[in-house]
């Protein structure tokens, strides 16, 4: 079950250019969420922009009810909601997305991101940590001026690689190659994803070509982030070519099984 509530913000801060952490008192959405959520912000008391923003949840806070999530500025409405400052009563609605995170079957787990597709997998990670699960996590950006979180990843894993396109910052590649490597040394139980196509694409193929479990966080446009507007249809990899079927991410997800979707 959802909430709408009036979330005072109660801490800003500027992460990396244009990336911004916002901490919201919410308690009635932070006992009620669950790693893989999300939340739609209403950006502005004005009637434009009209539709809310749909943003994952970055942090749970449950022993002071406090709710982070972090966003990239890229257009009118989160340029809207990065003036908010602190004090100010930001409209949200949540927890939403019923398909979350599961991790309650596995022991041994690798978490991969890539770029802003890394926020709604430290709670996933550090949740997991502290059920006494093992924990690796593989990150890759660009280069070195869009690394993010390093520090507040590594606290809640027990392995993290750090990669760059370009090599400019810690390895220099792609983060699922790197995956793939240790999975010679050691199997995980399941790889849990986030981020670009190209990179949820490549760990789905490794996935399903070696057997293993695999969750993917989708991050599709929402118009309504309740299963009403149909805007963030995906196919499903079992619908025959000429008759498809879709998910729609804000109700089946955002997270799915590997296996079950068709980029």
């Amino acid at each position: 079950m959802s909430k709408q509530i009036l979330a005072k913000l109660t801490k800003k801060e500027e992460i990396i250019k244009g990336v911004y952490k916002f901490s919201v008192q919410a308690e009635e959405i932070v006992k009620l969420s669950k790693p893989g959520n999300f939340i739609e912000i209403r950006v502005s008391n004005q009637t434009e922009p009209f539709l809310r923003r749909p943003i994952s949840i970055y942090n749970l806070d449950k022993e002071n009810g406090i709710l982070e999530f972090i966003f990239q500025v890229k257009g009118n409405g989160t340029n809207l909601l990065a003036q908010k400052e602190v004090g100010d009563q930001i409209d949200i609605i949540g927890p939403l997305g019923f398909g979350t995170f599961k991790t309650e079957n596995y022991n041994k787990i690798a978490i991969i991101g890539g770029g802003i597709g890394i926020f709604p997998l430290y709670e996933l990670a550090k949740q997991a940590k502290q059920q006494g699960k093992k924990v690796d996590c593989y990150l890759g950006f660009r280069n070195k001026d869009f690394v993010m979180l390093e520090k507040e990843f590594d606290s809640v894993t027990d392995n993290l690689t750090i990669t760059t396109d370009d090599g400019t910052y810690a390895k220099k590649g792609f983060a699922i190659d790197y995956l793939k490597e240790d999975m010679k040394k050691e199997k995980y139980d399941c790889i849990y994803a986030c981020g670009p196509i190209p990179m949820l694409r490549a760990v789905q193929q490794y996935a399903n070509e070696n057997n293993i479990n695999a969750q993917i966080s989708l991050e599709e446009k929402m118009g309504c982030g309740l299963g009403v507007c149909l805007g963030c249809a995906v196919k499903t990899a079992q619908s025959p070519k000429d008759a498809p079927e879709y998910f729609h991410v804000c109700k089946g997800g955002p997270v799915f099984n590997a296996r079950d979707v068709e980029f």
